[in-house]
């Protein structure tokens, strides 16, 4: 028979709630911030909310033992696609759509007893979250951080709507994975770039983020040092700049490289043979995403413009081709290319029979072959080496020639030292309905005019026409579309786009630490106490959206005068996956497990334990029925083992045993493991350590005195408490303690009874054992050889001659060789 599960977390569920056990207050001076990334709305939680919710969970609780003033909250980030989707699909309006999912999600939340302070609650689709979107941003504009301009943009056919790039992902749509396309739309974009050497420079002191995240940053920010060299183009003279980071392989060019889209291709095509070619190949290359355009596994496409170019260094004429890999965005969107000293740019000129130039010689004995023909190389050189065919250069070693060239190119005016960066402004707009209005007017008279804070926020409709279809449903309701200019009061127009979703959840964290405050979007002394969050928990997915934009955000407000920390999150934490069978657990491939399914039969505090003890948190976790099954077993033994302690009279067992110190060197090794477990998020092998733990206990108690019995139970019971909250608040009550768990202190360990006095010797002949010896720790070697050499063990293998070599790894081995 199991113990009543659902009886016990339904009651502490509600006594939690009464007692409002987990409302934050701003009035200790060690406080902890712990923030699970918020989850979009969309039902029923699943496995990955579970994990990612009961990971957070456990430390929140652990930080609460601990004295801490924990602030733990919850919201929903509810604006975004799906929700419209959905409301297309089942002929509802987004608003009753997503309050009804919201409600789906909150209660199961709250059946899992997830230590929330629900009292602070965001929900960013209320016009009291979404009026502060819409205040950052007119702060923004007045900054020149946000601004209108028209660009090629990357488009979702599917979706209907624009993408910024890091919402582009394998060449497809983040969310359909429909393939994106470009075009050029007047778009309004934030200008993340004017933060770009601050967001790498500050990575460094992110010292306990996953270095994966940091790299994934430092990729995307990317920052490129190098020149911009002033190609001529032949016959109009008109001036081509390029940029490289190889200045030092400039003699080696041997043909440039524009962008299908850069402004210079018309002129370059003009009147000449390739003209209708080009042309067909930049309608065809605008139709790839650019991400397939510059993957290294994807083959490049170009063709001959029918151009030339001078090189500046030494007035050769050179070809200047068009070709699908170059990206207008980077640098100026033009390459010099030197097959010999770069694989993509040897691959592509072996393919289109063009010329390679050494001018970087390989030292002896690499690859490719010093002396050879580049024809010959099997691949293109692309590390340091001496500079040769370089003019005045020639000797000189690669990395110094980089330097001098530079230098000369400037001095001479042909080029300039500049830097470079990958990063790119973010686009914001996004032609659907379910998202923030952008508070702006566009008048004939005055032309784009922001909003008035005081008329913040501008509210979005009730009702808009969703089918789907092409355009902004926002643009076909009259009534929102229609207003005045608020400079000059004639009749105008609202901007019908709303802002892309990652805008809400670029500075949620802030809004919890207030989320009532009235006077702006968050109160700059409760920000003070609170930020930065402590502990952040969420999926890798978001290394670059997400954490990026929350990075760009807080340093926007800090310098506003809102905000200290320079960061927003001090500790990240990115947990992976839930598989079943080996995949992610999905509706469409029929492998989802149902949380509540999972509730009713063995508990909540069972999920939570499986979950927790299956994997550790940043490895995928594989489901299995049976593992459950063993986590309910063990609840339930422990449950068993307290009642028996409880039940059986303390005269039943003698004051003092010997069998007290082995049972109190156990707890006590078992508090000091699952603490230091728990710092580490090695949950896992936590779990493990109370089920040893349990298994001491269970072995003493017949034994055992009443205090150290006592003592060992109720440590258990505490170590328990943030894994299964609910049944060690049950059993805790039920050892006769008045205060909840909540508000009784993490159990210390004494550092004296983990001191062993005596070793477990391990001793092999020949590297297999033979037996094993119990010693004083730290005695000395030689004293030690020789009472090895006195077990009988060993002297059967000596046989009377004496030992060739001993062994010794103190504490632990020694092996014997005869």
């Amino acid at each position: 028979m199991s113990y009543p599960f659902s009886e016990i977390e339904l009651k502490w569920q509600r006594r939690w709630e009464e007692a409002k056990t987990f409302r934050a207050r701003p009035d200790s001076a060690r406080k902890f911030y712990l923030l699970e990334m918020f989850p979009y709305p969309s039902g029923r939680i699943h496995m990955g909310h579970v994990r990612n919710y009961t990971i957070g969970d456990v430390l929140a609780r652990t930080r609460m033992s601990q004295g801490f003033q924990v602030l733990h909250p919850m919201g929903f980030d509810a604006f975004g696609q799906p929700a419209e989707n959905a409301a297309i699909k089942n002929k509802v309006n987004p608003f009753d759509w997503t309050t009804r999912c919201v409600e789906e999600m909150r209660n199961g939340l709250r059946r899992l007893g997830f230590s929330y302070d629900w009292e602070r609650e965001v929900v960013t689709c209320e016009p009291s979250y979404y009026g502060w979107n819409q205040w950052i941003f007119l702060r923004m504009l007045k900054k020149g951080l946000a601004y209108r301009a028209k660009a090629p943009v990357n488009w979702c056919a599917s979706c209907q709507t624009t993408l910024a790039n890091e919402e582009v992902v394998d060449g497809g749509c983040w969310r359909c994975g429909t393939a994106v396309q470009a075009r050029d739309l007047e778009q309004w974009f934030l200008k993340i770039t004017a933060y770009a050497e601050e967001l790498l420079k500050d990575l460094e002191s992110l010292k306990e983020w996953p270095e994966r995240v940091l790299t994934m940053q430092r990729n995307w920010i990317g920052k490129s040092e190098g020149a911009e060299i002033w190609f001529t183009l032949e016959g109009s003279g008109k001036r081509l700049p390029v940029f490289t980071t190889r200045p030092d392989t400039i003699f080696g060019a041997t043909y440039v490289v524009v962008a299908p889209e850069h402004p210079v291709v018309p002129e370059l095509i003009k009147a000449c043979p390739q003209e209708k070619q080009v042309r067909a190949f930049i309608e065809r290359v605008s139709r790839k995403a650019k991400e397939v355009r510059t993957a290294a596994d994807v083959k490049k496409e170009g063709v001959f413009t029918g151009s030339f170019a001078l090189n500046p260094v030494n007035g050769e004429k050179i070809p200047v081709w068009v070709a699908d890999y170059v990206l207008m965005e980077y640098g100026s969107g033009a390459i010099m290319v030197v097959p010999a000293h770069d694989q993509r740019d040897f691959l592509f000129a072996r393919e289109h029979h063009l010329p390679i130039r050494v001018v970087i010689q390989p030292p002896p004995g690499t690859v490719p072959v010093r002396g050879q023909s580049p024809e010959e190389w099997p691949q293109a050189y692309e590390a340091e080496g001496v500079q040769v065919h370089s003019g005045q250069f020639n000797g000189f070693p690669s990395g110094e020639g980089k330097k001098k060239i530079a230098a000369w190119m400037e001095e001479k005016k042909m080029g300039k030292r500049v830097t470079h960066w990958r990063l790119r402004d973010w686009l914001i707009s996004r032609q659907r309905y379910w998202g923030t209005p952008i508070p702006i007017v566009h008048c004939s008279a005055c032309g784009v005019v922001p909003v008035s804070e005081k008329d913040l926020p501008v509210l979005l409709p009730q009702e808009a026409p969703l089918t789907g279809e092409g355009g902004s449903p926002l643009a076909k309701v009259k009534s929102f579309v229609e207003t005045s200019c608020p400079r000059c009061g004639k009749p105008a127009s609202r901007e019908t786009d709303t802002m892309a979703t990652f805008f809400d959840s670029s500075w949620y964290f802030l809004r919890f630490c207030s989320p009532r405050f009235s006077k702006g979007p968050f109160d700059p002394k409760e920000a003070a106490f609170w930020m930065p969050v402590d502990q952040y928990i969420g999926g890798i997915e978001h290394a670059i959206l997400h954490l990026l934009y929350s990075r760009f955000f807080t340093k926007f407000l800090r310098d506003e005068g809102l905000l200290k920390p320079p960061e927003p999150f001090a500790r990240l934490l990115t947990q992976g996956m839930v598989l079943k069978d080996g995949e992610v657990m999905s509706k469409s491939k029929g492998n989802v497990v149902d949380p509540e399914g999972v509730i009713e039969r063995y508990g909540a505090d069972t999920l939570r334990l499986f979950i927790l003890f299956a994997a550790p948190p940043e490895d995928s976790l594989e489901w299995q029925g049976s593992a459950i099954e063993g986590s309910f077993r063990f609840l339930n033994r422990v449950w068993d083992l307290v009642q028996s302690v409880i039940a059986t009279p303390s005269g039943a067992r003698g004051e003092q045993s010997q069998n007290d110190d082995e049972l109190r060197k156990a707890t006590h090794a078992a508090i000091k493991r699952v603490t230091e477990d728990l710092e580490s998020f090695k949950f896992n092998t936590g779990v493990s350590a109370l089920m040893e733990l349990r298994n001491a206990i269970e072995k003493s108690a017949a034994s055992a005195s009443p205090a150290a019995l006592r003592e060992a139970v109720e440590a258990l019971v505490q170590l328990l408490f943030p894994f299964t909250p609910h049944l060690a608040e049950e059993l805790w009550e039920r050892l006769g303690h008045q205060e909840m768990l909540t508000a009784s202190p993490w159990p210390p360990y004494d550092p004296q009874l983990l001191t062993e006095t005596e070793a477990t010797l391990v001793i092999q002949v020949n590297g297999k054992v033979r037996s094993h010896l119990r010693v004083p720790v730290g005695l000395n070697e030689e004293t030690l050889k020789a009472r090895v050499l006195e077990d009988p063990a060993v002297q059967k293998w000596l046989d009377g001659k004496a030992p060739k070599q001993i062994i010794v790894i103190p504490n632990r081995l020694v092996n014997v060789v005869c």
